[in-house]
Parts: C-alpha cells; structure tokens; sequence
C-alpha cells in the first residue's frame, strides 16, 4: 500500500489540562481533581493523528524559545514526525491551551504565541514540500492571511488541501473554493456556511461535518449521506476533531472514497475519546484493524 504523505501546516500548543468535576461560575473558586501539561494544538494534534495511523507525516510551524518549545519538538520526534520546518521563534512564547474538562465536556481558551508568527514568507521557504504531499492540513489558529497564501500555494502547485475551518472563521468564498474538502463541526457549519437553514449550503460538494457522536455527513448532489460513529464510553472529547480529520488525510491519500474515508475517520475519532487528552488517545493502525 502507498505511504500517504501528509503535511499539516498549523498550531503547536502545549495544553494546560484542569479536570474538575463541575465548571466555576462566573466570580466562583472551585477545587479540581487535577493539572496535566500536555501536547497539544489543533495542527499537532492532526500530524500526531496522521503518524499513528500511518502517514509519512510532515509538520510545518513554529515554537517558542520557552521549556515548553523544547518538549513539543521532543514530542514531535517521539511520534516519528518530520520537523524539519519546525522552528523556534526567538523572544515568543510557544502557543498555550488552557483546558478545563468536566462532566465528558471541554471549555477550552488558546494563547497563540509563536503560531502568530507563521507569516506567508515562511511557508514559501517550503515549497517543495507541500508539492510532494497527498494532503496538505491546515486549520484556523494560524494568521488569516497565512492561511489564504496556503490556499493560493496549494492551487498553484495542484496539491489537495483540506481545511478544518476552526475556530471558525470566514473566508471569501473565492478561498473556500481552493479547498478540496471542509471539515467544519456542525456549529462552524451553521455559522459559515448557512448549514441550519432550509437552503442547501454554501460549498455542500467540498462540506465534510462532523457532529459527534451522531457521526458525520457529506453531500452526494444534494443529498446529504451520513456516516454514523461506534458507541463508546467517553471519557474526554478533546482531540476527537484532530484524529477525524488526520484520520480523514490518511484515508484519501490513500485513495478510499469518501463515504470510505468518513467511516475511517468516525472510527479513529471514536477510539480517541476514550483516553484523556487530545493525544494520548490516538488510535495507532493496528487498533484501527
């Protein structure tokens, strides 16, 4: 079988993880039930996700010169990622998550740190790697206007790009076009692309979304197919969305129909959420099979 190769060019985070049995009120001090730092970032996240279920991944980004820095590429290299257009960012903070899990449910709040300085420039530096890939990656905790010169690049080089539009953000709808696949929740769908109203939506042939443990659909003309989830015990949903749409990349790079991809994808996700932590619940190939 080919080796997909995926590129994922995004967020690297570390992930400050708070469980505690019921959220703070606004003004209110609770007691937790524990802290953990833990890799993190939608981008690292996805290439994390991709690399377990067997790409040949490669991840395009910058930490900060903080301890933090330092445990993300270790990270990185634990997990067999390629990062050699991974690069500390002098005098910035690498990007933080501050979590708190509680009740199967997440509220999450992002630091960008040295993801905001993922300028265009820097992606050109690695033109002839994002054409060799299957898939490029890319989400939305990158600068807006980075992500559009992806989107222009990728067109230029004819390499399929997926975009998991979060947090959600809009774009002209010329950038939306350049997508070969969206992969918005079913909230950034209603809010992007009119998902919720009694027209069909804007890019409907492109729209992959997902929706939990109600699975995830995909149009076929105008009817809408969806691919229904495993039922499993959730312990944290954080990452789900990551191994989807890493798992999604890797089932298309390795020339699955969509319906196919989907159902592969459903599943990685599945299998993720019953761990804690966006990573740590990853599913390697092997569990998959």
């Amino acid at each position: 079988m080919h080796t997909p190769k995926i590129t994922v060019i995004g967020s690297i985070n570390m992930d400050l993880m708070t469980v505690a049995e019921n959220m703070p009120e606004q003004g209110e001090t609770i007691s937790g039930e524990s802290f953990k730092t833990l890799p993190g970032g939608k981008g690292a996240n996805q290439a994390v996700a991709a690399a377990r279920l067997g790409a040949e991944v490669h991840m395009i980004g910058k930490v900060g010169d903080d301890p933090f820095g330092a445990a993300l590429i270790d990270n990185f290299e634990s997990q067999g990622i390629r990062i050699e257009a991974v690069e500390t960012e002098p005098g910035v903070s690498s990007g933080l998550a501050n979590i708190i899990v509680s009740d199967q449910d997440n509220r999450i709040i992002i630091i960008a740190g040295a993801n905001g300085e993922m300028h265009p420039g820097y992606i050109d530096k690695f033109k002839e790697r994002i054409e060799a890939s299957d898939y490029i990656l890319i989400q939305f905790e990158i600068p807006k206007r980075t992500v559009e010169h992806i989107l222009d690049l990728c067109e230029t080089l004819d390499v399929p790009v997926i975009i998991n539009p979060a947090p959600a953000m809009q774009l002209d709808d010329a950038y939306w076009g350049k997508a070969t696949y969206i992969t918005p929740n079913d909230n950034e769908a209603k809010k992007l692309f009119a998902y919720d109203t009694d027209d069909l939506p804007k890019f409907l042939d492109k729209l992959v979304i997902t929706n939990g443990a109600k699975g995830a659909s995909f149009f076929r003309g105008d009817r809408m197919i969806t691919v229904p989830s495993e039922k499993v015990e959730v312990t944290d949903t954080t990452g789900a969305g990551d191994t989807f749409n890493g798992a999604l990349a890797v089932a298309l790079a390795e020339g699955k129909a969509l319906e196919e991809a989907v159902g592969f994808a459903n599943k990685a996700a599945s299998l993720s959420v019953q761990k804690l932590g966006a990573q740590s619940g990853m599913p390697k190939r092997s569990e998959m099979e």
